[in-house]
């Protein structure tokens, strides 16, 4: 049985909670444990993830917000940018799963984000638990 980090940046809390409960059923169902840690916003994702990453404590991680775009730049930073530092990780071999939502409204979060329609937080712990299978055979 694995340890398994969630990361979330819960800045649309509503969405968050679809993306939690879909992580959290997804682990559960692969017979894995879990904790749950929050972090300010996409941006500080991978920072947290590589911060506990060292700690020894857990297998994988998954990785969870929500980025909706404005009417700035800072949609692509923020995007472009918590996507570059969860790849960085994963090229450095640890299993991430990215369930950031990348979308241009809400409506199109909720979609992505219900377990009951696109489910990506349980897509995000599924690619976790993925990475972290393919990691054993490697080891």
């Amino acid at each position: 049985m694995a340890h398994l980090l969630i990361v979330e940046a819960r800045f649309y809390a509503h969405l968050n909670d679809m993306l939690l409960a879909g992580a959290r059923r997804a682990i559960e169902a692969a017979g894995h444990s879990h904790e749950t840690i929050t972090v300010p916003g996409a941006l500080e994702l991978p920072g947290a993830i590589a911060l506990a990453a060292d700690s020894g404590r857990f297998e994988a991680f998954v990785a969870l917000g929500v980025v909706i775009r404005g009417e700035t730049w800072h949609f692509e930073i923020v995007a472009g940018e918590s996507a570059r530092g969860l790849m960085a990780l994963t090229l450095d071999g640890i299993p991430v799963g990215n369930g950031i939502l990348t979308v241009q409204n809400e409506a199109q979060a909720i979609v992505r984000a219900d377990p009951a329609q696109n489910d990506k937080g349980g897509g995000a712990a599924e690619a976790a638990l993925a990475l972290l299978a393919l990691k054993s055979t490697f080891s």
